[in-house]
């Protein structure tokens, strides 16, 4: 449903916004509402609907929630209450703010302040980084705004739990801030688990208001924002203002650096100083050179997929600003770089006296305000077009074009290199999801699976809130009427048998549900509050100061050489008890490795990147490199027959190319070894290995008149399934459901198989 036109006729929002909140319109100088703003004040003010309101980065849309609901908060000020439950229920947060980075909850309290300090409306922040004392005044004298994260809405329900009707009995509105980022996720079904569990204690639907990028498939989202009944949700979709966007796309091809490690290691040995340049690939040198050169003196955004490559970046650029002597304007920013540090690349960005880059992951995607940067770089292919998009509307926001410039490295190509990189998949990835972009195409926002982990966690932490309750209580609670509707009454008990044998509850005489010990150890555990599992992370201290944490994957000694921060850094020790590595400053140092994957690429854009390899056309925005990787890309697609034919003969193995997303390849690849054979993914396509062709067309020939098996008997045939923080605590039976429904897409596989089968021309199947 959408909302904000009545009978044809333009809403006229300013006019029903209360004379205070125009009067603060007018001393920000604003000619007039944008159009999210305009349009969500009716459906805001009426008060007894959800909301969607969905615009580009950038476009007022935290404006377009608290204009009209700071009004309504004005408006039953000056009203008094018409019944004593009016009155009784006045007391209490009125809006409660959600969004998932504390960087966020920092950057809104002040434009919130801002707007309510004149409005008598109090504003609360409620994260790990406030003091105690704050959080206090909150639970004495609830009231205003609050604004806070999942992780730690979930404390204070576990440790507040008698007083959640009090603090939110006068609750009126729920905001979710960057709701996309919550789309499928643990920390998504957390999050419907605590508000459904709050209108529990309040005994009332609340309206929630999400506010989120661009979606492509908004159904996904309304079924979010209020499961089971995502059908009535309303949405605010900005129109597009028309902004202008530029695109380079950047190929190169890869080069080995000028010594290999060993020759490295020995000149060192040697007493010869080793320069970083001569053991970092020329590709590398040549994409930082670019960088330097074009964006230094302006501000930008660097993305890069993984923290790894931000501080390879950093350090180079730093290097590269030393060697020409001048002030050195790249900064690094990511998760795991201490808050000192990542705050201060971030006031940096909003200092319009100096320019500066910040090299950084997603930390810096989404809507902190840190003002407009004159363009975005991004560094290898994008996760998601989705993604893309939210950094690309970083950048443009003083009324220019929006800028991209994006970097891509592909190895060389020999007779032997596998077809897969000789297709140029990088490029023709970032090809494919530009053109999308282009076409305002979004991926659809999905469920994400029965959230069996986080059901555990929501389970214990409603024991923990009531001190105990009923296995039907939990039930329906978390289940039946909660956002756990796919785990049925029989799923449920097996839930609670296998925690029970794990003593993470225990059951009375009586029948209530206790926290067991383990269970007690976990809840009253700070790390509890989290739905999501966090690596054993190290502390890096030099001289006193924290530079952040790195989770050590590999062994990590005294004497090594570091990058972090964007500086260089050798271990002095490494304290394992205390979980400590301290650090001196060094001249050699390399970048860390971190744990985390990438996004899962969509069907549609493997779909599109065979219409770019079976097409001629040559996007304008490509550079020269560019320009010959593709071409080499689709002589490779039409010299390996891929244009006729999806199943081709490599050596003694056999490719298939599905040409489906990450969860229909993983699905194919799952049958396709259930069935004997011995399959790798390789992204585009399905390796059988020592298969021939013929074997192969009638192993899926033979996977699709069998029909489509059972998930579950599917998914007990995966290896680890653990994926989650309580996976560990779930009976196999449990797992394998859990996994079937996160990682597999039976329908679409065999879909997918069938389409592959009859792609292949007739006369190879007679012949094979």
């Amino acid at each position: 449903m959408t909302a904000g036109e009545e009978d044809g006729r333009t809403s006229t929002g300013f006019a029903r916004l209360h004379p205070r909140i125009q009067h603060w319109i007018w001393q920000q100088r604003w000619d007039d509402l944008r159009d999210a703003q305009e349009r969500a004040v009716a459906p805001i003010l009426a008060g007894d609907c959800d909301l969607i309101i969905s615009a580009a980065t950038a476009s007022g849309k935290t404006e377009a929630a608290f204009l009209p609901i700071c009004t309504a908060l004005l408006t039953a000020q000056e009203s008094p209450p018409s019944t004593a439950d009016d009155a009784a229920g006045a007391d209490g947060v009125q809006v409660l703010y959600l969004a998932p980075l504390k960087a966020l909850i920092n950057d809104q309290f002040g434009r919130l302040e801002a707007l309510c300090e004149h409005l008598e409306l109090p504003v609360h922040r409620w994260h790990g980084d406030v003091a105690g004392s704050r959080k206090a005044k909150v639970i004495k004298d609830p009231s205003g705004l609050l604004l806070i994260t999942p992780e730690s809405l979930e404390a204070l329900l576990v440790i507040h739990g008698p007083k959640v009707g009090r603090i939110f009995g006068g609750l009126r509105y729920v905001v979710i801030d960057e709701m996309h980022s919550f789309l499928g996720t643990e920390r998504g079904a957390q999050l419907q688990s605590l508000l459904h569990r709050i209108e529990l204690v309040l005994r009332r639907r609340i309206p929630r208001i999400g506010l989120s990028a661009t979606l492509g498939d908004a159904s996904g989202a309304r079924e979010f924002l209020r499961p089971a009944d995502g059908e009535r949700v309303l949405e605010v979709v900005a129109e597009d203002d028309g902004q202008e966007l530029q695109f380079q796309l950047r190929g190169y091809e890869a080069e080995p650096p000028l010594l290999s490690e060993s020759e490295a290691m020995a000149l060192e040995s040697a007493g010869k100083v080793v320069e970083p340049e001569d053991v970092t690939t020329g590709d590398r040198l040549a994409i930082a050179e670019h960088l330097f050169t074009t964006l230094r003196g302006s501000d930008n955004l660097i993305f890069a997929n993984s923290r790894r490559e931000v501080e390879t970046y950093a350090d180079l650029l730093a290097r590269r600003s030393a060697q020409a002597r001048v002030p050195n304007e790249f900064v690094p920013h990511h998760g795991s770089l201490s808050k000192d540090l990542r705050e201060d690349a971030e006031s940096r960005l909003k200092d319009r006296s100096v320019p500066v880059n910040a090299v950084c992951t997603s930390t810096l995607e989404m809507g902190i305000d840190i003002g407009s940067v004159n363009s975005i770089a991004q560094l290898g292919a994008p996760h998601t077009v989705a993604s893309l998009r939210q950094r690309l509307g970083r950048s443009g926001r003083r009324g220019g074009a929006a800028t991209l410039r994006l970097y891509v490295t592909e190895d060389s190509i020999s007779p032997q290199t596998p077809p897969p990189d000789a297709l140029r998949v990088e490029l023709v990835q970032s090809i494919a999801m530009i053109e999308l972009l282009l076409g305002k195409w979004n991926e659809s926002p999905g469920a994400g699976g029965l959230h069996l982990s986080t059901l555990v966690q929501q389970l214990l932490s409603l024991i923990a809130q009531h001190g105990g309750v009923t296995a039907v209580h939990g039930h329906r609670a978390l289940c039946s009427q909660g956002p756990f509707a796919g785990v049925d009454a029989k799923m449920f008990v097996g839930l609670l048998r296998g925690l029970g044998a794990a003593d993470l509850i225990t059951q009375s005489t009586d029948g209530l549900l206790l926290l067991g010990l383990a269970g007690e150890r976990i809840v009253n555990h700070y790390s509890f509050y989290a739905a999501f599992a966090t690596a054993q992370e190290y502390r890096l201290i030099a001289n006193g100061r924290s530079l952040g944490t790195l989770p050590l994957d590999y062994p990590l000694m005294s004497g090594s050489l570091l990058i972090f921060g964007g500086r260089r850094w050798k271990v002095i020790t490494v304290d394992t008890r205390n979980k400590v590595v301290e650090l001196i400053r060094s001249t050699g140092g390399r970048p860390p490795t971190f744990s985390g994957s990438g996004g899962e690429v969509a069907d549609e854009v493997r779909r599109r990147m065979r219409s770019v390899l079976a097409g001629a056309d040559v996007p304008t925005y490509l550079n020269v490199g560019a320009v010959d990787l593709l071409a080499e890309g689709r002589l490779s697609f039409q010299r390996l027959g891929l244009a006729a034919d999806p199943v081709i003969a490599w050596g003694a193995d056999t490719l298939l190319f599905p040409w489906r997303g990450d969860r229909i390849m993983s699905t194919l690849a799952l049958a396709l070894t259930g069935a004997g054979a011995e399959v790798a993914q390789d992204g585009v396509c399905l390796t059988m290995t020592k298969t021939t062709r013929g074997q192969a067309i009638d192993r899926m020939t033979e996977l699709l008149d069998a029909g489509p098996p059972d998930p579950l008997a599917l998914a007990a045939m995966a290896g680890t399934k653990v994926a989650e923080k309580y996976d560990d605590y779930l009976t196999e039976e449990l797992q394998n459901a859990g996994f079937a429904a996160r990682s597999l897409d039976v329908p679409g596989a065999w879909a997918a198989l069938e389409t592959l089968l009859k792609e292949i021309p007739v006369e190879q199947l007679r012949d094979h």
